[in-house]
């Protein structure tokens, strides 16, 4: 597009005269590195791998997360267990025979050297416990179920 002098129109300079070749030097290399942030960014978001990555990532990570405080709980009620038997024993000394004191202590001992599978242990048994008890609450209503 042409002014109404027939020439093009100049690029005005910050302090309003027409900007010298190094000012528009200067403006044309700030607008590479704008638009190459843009591509950038472009490129990043069009990255659907990279993103799939960064989110199995911060999965793993979550998961990990979760394993340690699974760990921890399990260490926690493991030491709870054992202060709970160790207190058991204690008050069974007091009057119980020799030999259900002994195997208490044995007990105890097995249970300190073996902490996971006692954690474990203790874990099925409380889930077998729980579907125990809810076969014979749904047995117990389909029964009652019938005669009324």
């Amino acid at each position: 597009m042409t002014g109404q002098t027939g020439q093009p129109p100049q690029t005005p300079g910050d302090d309003g005269h027409d900007a010298t070749p190094e000012e528009l030097r200067q403006r044309i290399e700030g607008t590479r590195e704008e638009l190459g942030r843009t591509v950038e960014a472009l490129a990043a978001k069009a990255d659907v791998k990279a993103q799939a990555q960064e989110k199995a990532a911060a999965a793993k990570e979550k998961a990990a997360d979760a394993a340690h405080r699974a760990q921890e709980k399990a260490a926690d009620a493991a030491h709870r267990a054992q202060d709970k038997a160790a207190v058991l024993l204690r008050s069974a000394r007091d009057g119980t025979p020799e030999p259900v004191r002994e195997t208490a202590s044995h007990a105890v001992s097995a249970a300190n050297r073996n902490r996971k599978p006692v954690v474990v242990g203790a874990g099925v048994a409380v889930l077998a416990l729980a579907l125990l008890l809810g076969r014979r609450s749904r047995a117990s209503r389909r029964s009652r179920g019938r005669f009324c």
